[in-house]
């Protein structure tokens, strides 16, 4: 209403009520983008499943498979193992208060002011055993970068890395995978890649065997 009698008062009554609607279209975008980007963590959960809805509409359908919900040995489950054009990632997810403040300093990762030591070595310890396990089913050297989306808390900027993972929200992690490939795997690659995680990673406690 202030913006509204200023604009009015300064140009004219209908610059008034443009302006004052524009405002009022921004500033429910914002606290909508706000409370949506918290959703995740105001459920009590991770994130790993709008994850994998993002992953099968975009990049499934530009030649990646995704191998959803797979246990690393030796470590806890990954959310998701991207196999792409571009290379291998290991997805992980985490859901922070809308408050939290996430940063880089000095090459490692602050939360609230506080190192993530273990949560960044299970995460590389992770994407290692990944790499090794494709590179010993596939008989060639596979890299396997970690990933960690965010969803909610207060970036410092994204995406950006830190402790050997790379931290962003969804869209822009999708930007940032297709935009810095770590490899130049052919279609017929990625599906030999997709088959030796399946068969190398177990789906909760079981082991694949060999089709």
């Amino acid at each position: 209403m202030l913006t509204l009698i200023l604009c009015g008062a300064l140009v004219n009554a209908v610059f008034g009520i443009m302006t004052a609607v524009l405002v009022t279209v921004l500033d429910f975008y914002f606290h909508w983008r706000g409370y949506n980007a918290s959703s995740v963590w105001r459920r009590g959960l991770r994130g790993e499943h709008r994850t994998d809805r993002l992953l099968r509409h975009t990049l499934e359908r530009r030649g990646h498979r995704v191998i959803h919900a797979r246990t690393v040995p030796g470590h806890e489950q990954a959310d998701e193992i991207l196999v792409g054009p571009g290379g291998v990632w290991l997805i992980h997810n985490e859901a922070w208060h809308p408050d939290t403040e996430i940063a880089p300093y000095g090459g490692k990762l602050f939360v609230d002011g506080r190192t993530q030591s273990k949560l960044m070595a299970r995460l590389t310890g992770s994407a290692e055993t990944v790499a090794r396990l494709l590179s010993e089913e596939t008989g060639e050297e596979v890299t396997v970068r970690p990933l960690l989306i965010v969803h909610g808390g207060r970036l410092a900027r994204a995406p950006f890395e830190a402790d050997g993972v790379v931290f962003a929200t969804p869209l822009r992690m999708l930007r940032w995978i297709r935009r810095n490939p770590t490899a130049d795997h052919s279609a017929e690659q990625v599906e030999t890649l997709a088959r030796a995680a399946v068969h190398a990673l177990p789906i909760g406690r079981r082991t694949m065997t060999a089709a």
